[in-house]
């Protein structure tokens, strides 16, 4: 389990608690930070297992904290100021298998939007932006070695959710990360990731592969082929 996918089971996992989920659906609802003793007083839990269960939420990125005087008075004898909790900005979702719908939204989105601007085909856009991101990701990918090896790829495809496997030469891919809609919408979908990952080739630097459309049950779309094929 990679290190993102296993920050996001945790945060989930953390809500499995009863007391720690209703403290954190309370807090959720409320339009301004509380303080602990807020939340005991409307939750009906000692202080101690509420300022406990808050900060465990905390550590899980679930929910942020801030500090202030909530007197308003500053300077000396104002007092410490109070610990206030509000639900944290980050957004935690878990798919297994692992899903990228939000990539794919991205990536549709623009097209229309460039397609607009500039008359060409949502589909064309939508190909060739696909293929600039996809051509981003490898080479980030690559930043994080010297050479581009199958190592790195490997790398890329797992952290986009592929799930990739050696199979004589090839790269079956295990997962597609835009199931429901490719199965949706194939032609637009699998055109889409075709180019996706076509560009994460260019951008790995990777000239001895091609990305194929040849699609396996139960597999993503795409297979990565030797471009001698």
């Amino acid at each position: 389990m990679d290190d993102r996918l296993g920050a996001h089971v945790a945060a989930v996992a953390a809500l499995d608690e009863p007391t720690r989920r209703r403290l954190y659906e309370y807090v959720a609802r409320q339009s301004a930070a509380v303080g602990r003793d807020d939340v005991a007083g409307a939750v009906g839990l000692a202080r101690a297992t509420v300022a406990f269960h808050l900060d465990k939420l905390v550590d899980e990125g679930l929910l942020e904290v801030r500090h202030e005087r909530r007197s308003g008075r500053t300077g000396p004898g104002a007092g410490r100021p109070s610990k206030l909790y509000f639900r944290s900005a980050r957004q935690v979702a878990v798919s297994l298998p692992e899903r990228h719908y939000d990539l794919a939204g991205h990536l549709l989105a623009m097209a229309i939007e460039e397609a607009d601007r500039s008359g060409a085909s949502v589909r064309a856009e939508l190909d060739r932006l696909a293929c600039a991101v996809g051509a981003e990701m490898g080479r980030a990918g690559r930043a994080q070695g010297e050479d581009a090896t199958d190592d790195v790829l490997f790398a890329a495809l797992e952290a986009q959710g592929f799930e990739p496997r050696a199979a004589d030469g090839r790269v079956l891919l295990g997962n597609c990360p835009f199931h429901r809609l490719a199965e949706q919408h194939t032609e637009l979908v699998c055109g889409m990731n075709l180019s996706l990952l076509g560009g994460l080739l260019d951008g790995l630097g990777l000239t001895d592969l091609r990305a194929r459309l040849d699609p396996l049950p139960d597999h993503c779309c795409v297979q990565l082929k030797p471009a001698s094929a």
